[in-house]
C-alpha cells in the first residue's frame, strides 16, 4: 500500500535502457514518485548464468522495495526473461516485466500475426518473446542484434553506420521471416533508434507496424496503478531518485539521452557481488 507521501514506482535495469520505460511512465503518470536503479557494476547480465542473473535481479529488486517502492517495474528484458518469477515470489509488492506487455502491445496492434522481434542475444536465446507471443496466437521470429546497444550508448542514433547495421540485421531477419508484418522492439535501448529503424524499413520498401516494448510496459504499469492505487497519486512536483552500482558520472552523462531530460544526481550503491 502506498504511503502517506504518495505512490513510489521502482524501476530496475542492469544499465541505462530502462530509463526509456521511465520516460514513458513520466508522461503517463506525471504525479507519481519514482526510484530508478541501474545495476551498472554487474552488467551485462546476458553473459551470466540464469542463477547469477536471478541473484543480481532479486537483490536489486529488494533494494528498491527497501527504498519505499510500492510497485516494481523490471525494465530489463534479460532480467524479465530469467528472473521475473523469482522476483515476484521474493517481494511483497506488485512486479511487472517488459516481455508480456510487449507481446500484448503486438496483439493490440491487430496485424496478421507474424512478428519480428529485435533484441539482444541473451533475450533471443531465452525464447521468452516467442513463448509470450505464442500464448496470444502469434508467430515470432527473434533476431539478435548485438551491435545496436553499443551504437546507441555511443550516441550514434542517427549515424550512417547505425543505419547500415540496422539494414543488415533487417535483411537477414526478413529473409528468414518474409511474412513479417509487425516489428517488436525487444530491447529498452531500441526506442532511441526507432526513427532510424523506420527509415531503413521504408528504404527497403518494407514499412510495417512497430511496437515499442518500453511504451507497452509503461501503459501496463499505468493501468495497474489506476486499478490498484487509484487514490495514491500525490499532488505537486514528483520526486525522482536515481541509483547506480558503478560509474555515476557515466550514468549522468548517458542517462539524459534515454530519459529525455537531464539526470542531475545519481547516488552510488553497493549491492555486493
Amino acid at each position: 500500500m502506498a504511503g502517506a507521501d504518495g505512490l513510489k514506482v521502482g524501476v530496475f535495469d542492469s544499465g541505462f535502457g530502462g530509463l526509456t520505460v521511465l520516460r514513458e511512465l513520466v508522461e503517463l503518470l506525471p504525479g507519481v514518485d519514482s526510484i530508478y536503479l541501474g545495476d551498472t557494476a554487474r552488467l551485462p547480465y546476458g553473459s551470466k548464468s540464469r542463477e547469477t542473473i536471478s541473484r543480481y535481479a532479486v537483490s536489486s529488486a529488494r533494494f528498491l522495495e527497501e527504498q519505499g517502492a510500492d510497485l516494481l517495474v523490471i525494465a530489463c528484458n534479460t532480467a524479465t526473461a530469467m528472473a521475473l518469477e523469482d522476483i515476484q515470489v521474493s517481494l511483497p509488492i506488485p512486479v511487472i516485466g517488459v516481455i508480456e506487455p510487449g507481446a500484448a502491445g503486438v496483439a493490440a496492434a491487430g496485424r496478421a500475426g507474424h512478428v519480428l522481434v529485435l533484441a539482444t542475444a541473451a533475450t533471443v536465446s531465452s525464447g521468452a518473446y516467442t513463448r509470450a507471443l505464442a500464448r496470444m496466437g502469434l508467430k515470432a521470429y527473434e533476431k539478435a542484434c548485438p551491435l545496436l546497444v553499443p551504437l546507441v550508448e555511443e550516441g550514434w542514433v542517427s549515424h550512417p553506420v547505425t543505419d547500415e547495421v540496422i539494414r543488415i540485421y533487417l535483411e537477414e531477419a526478413l529473409a528468414a521471416a518474409p511474412e513479417t508484418d509487425t516489428l517488436l522492439l525487444g530491447c529498452t535501448h531500441y526506442p532511441l533508434i526507432e526513427v532510424a529503424i523506420r527509415r531503413v524499413l521504408e528504404g527497403m520498401g518494407r514499412p510495417m507496424e512497430i511496437v515499442d516494448s518500453a511504451k507497452a510496459t509503461a501503459l501496463a504499469t499505468a493501468k495497474l496503478v489506476t486499478e490498484r492505487f487509484p487514490n495514491a497519486i500525490r499532488m505537486g512536483e514528483p520526486r525522482r531518485s536515481f541509483f547506480a552500482t558503478d560509474s555515476v558520472d557515466k550514468f549522468r552523462r548517458l542517462g539524459g539521452n534515454f530519459l529525455g531530460q537531464p539526470v542531475d544526481e545519481v547516488l552510488l550503491v553497493d549491492l555486493g557481488g
